[in-house]
């Protein structure tokens, strides 16, 4: 641990997207009362991450990372949570497929409650109120009572994360991770895609691989029903991450015990600032989003602060440009990292640079921009002599219609069938499905060209 740093020492930083509790009394209250509750996640699992992350940086695994843009305490129910980990394990079943290596699992689940805004007010028929911020801080509803920042509201985030992530762990426990049924995958979608037969000769090459490994070893193998599955959020209120910062018995370091994985957003990573003040100080493997206005200047001594010792597996740097920005704004990056001899897992973000409005005010963003961003980003990469070791996607399991294209070719119209987002919008099931086979696709590509 740096001797100038405590968990507390972000508090004399200056703080981008900071919060302001009309209650100060009633603030500090639920901070000690979270400060006394159970971590949510263990230090063990932490440091597991860690050494995975550190073999996706060496193009040894890959990760996929993915989830709500802001989750709702009203959607921590049964359904909606298996519908997340299903989506994310078909499509890591889909991906070892493509890149014939182990993924790394991480959702945006059980704490992304709290969401940074480009507005700090919002504006509507002449009135003014707060923006909402997420379930963690205010409420949706475009009333002064329900934008007024709530300290309540924390307890239940940490309530809300705890029942998610103990449901995630017993589903996964008793199996529901269990590859051996691909045929009970919804792929009704498919026969409208460009690629049709080829999703479906992966899904069939998956079983087959399955079923032909346990015939060579004569038994079932118990351990394709389990998967590591790992949590992650934007660690944007401090208040909240510190109250879950402990010291844990034989480990000399401090954890932030609310997530395995948080990270830092494009509009908190001020290197003067709070956040990578805090961040600097916890032992976890942290992110960092990388926007079109960092610069090759200031990205190296970011890394330096955030990850002095150049500890494997520490630091992911989740770039997010937008499909028309990439080609210019990555490269440079990429070769100020490797002049300065930084250890980093680079992860590509390719929702937030390809976000529209469309005529009639409602947030979307293009299957094919998002697509082509992904595709730019491993041809940068492999250019580069750098590896792209992960994806970052905001998506759902559920069967919203938020994002346009893919293989149903939703358009504007389609919006207004389920957009249930109070935030950013996100691929559906079938959407996310379909772009993991397109990344496979790539990967499978490239893996039978080098075996030649």
């Amino acid at each position: 641990m740096q001797s100038d740093w405590s968990p507390s020492s972000w508090q004399t930083k200056p703080i981008s997207q900071a919060v302001e509790y009309p209650d100060r009394a009633a603030f500090d209250q639920v901070l000690s009362e979270l400060s006394r509750l159970p971590p949510l996640v263990t230090s063990w699992e932490v440091e597991r991450l860690k050494t995975q992350l550190a073999e996706a940086a060496r193009g040894e695994r890959f990760l996929l990372q993915g989830g709500d843009c802001a989750e709702t305490f009203e959607e921590c129910r049964s359904s909606v949570i298996a519908n997340k980990l299903k989506i994310l394990l078909k499509m890591s079943m889909v991906l070892i497929y493509g890149s014939h290596k182990s993924i790394v699992r991480v959702g945006r689940v059980a704490g992304q409650y709290a969401k940074p805004r480009s507005m700090e007010t919002e504006t509507r028929d002449g009135v003014t109120l707060l923006s909402y911020r997420g379930n963690l801080i205010n409420r949706p509803k475009f009333t002064a009572e329900d934008r007024t920042p709530d300290p309540r509201l924390l307890l239940r985030g940490y309530e809300r994360a705890a029942l998610t992530i103990n449901f995630i762990r017993g589903l996964i426990d008793g199996g529901f991770a269990d590859i051996h049924h691909p045929e009970q995958w919804n792929l009704d979608f498919v026969s409208h895609a460009s690629r049709s037969d080829d999703y479906r000769r992966i899904v069939r090459s998956i079983d087959r691989s399955v079923y032909f490994l346990e015939a060579i070893v004569g038994r079932r193998l118990d351990e394709l029903t389990r998967a590591d599955f790992y949590t992650s959020h934007d660690g944007l209120h401090l208040a909240y991450e510190q109250a879950q910062t402990r010291q844990v018995p034989r480990r000399p370091h401090w954890y932030n015990l609310s997530t395995h994985y948080p990270w830092i957003g494009d509009r908190t990573r001020a290197i003067d600032g709070a956040h990578v003040e805090y961040f600097r100080g916890i032992a976890n493997p942290i992110g960092v989003k990388v926007g079109p206005a960092m610069t090759p200047e200031e990205l190296p001594e970011l890394i330096s602060v955030l990850n002095p010792s150049n500890e494997p597996g520490r630091l992911t740097l989740i770039h997010r440009f937008g499909a028309g920005k990439i080609e210019r704004c990555l490269p440079p990056l990429i070769d100020a990292v490797r002049r300065h001899g930084h250890q980093v897992l680079w992860c590509c973000d390719p929702m937030h640079g390809n976000t529209v409005v469309t005529r009639s005010g409602l947030k979307t963003r293009s299957f094919d921009e998002i697509l082509r961003e992904l595709s730019l980003a491993f041809e940068i990469h492999e250019q580069s002599g750098s590896i792209l070791g992960g994806v970052h996607f905001e998506l759902t399991g559920d069967n919203v219609t938020e994002c346009l294209g893919g293989a149903r070719g939703l358009t504007e119209a389609d919006l207004a069938q389920a957009y249930l987002s109070d935030v950013d919008p996100r691929l559906n099931y079938e959407q996310a499905l379909e772009m993991a086979f397109c990344i496979a696709h790539r990967m499978n590509t490239k893996q039978q060209r080098m075996s030649r």
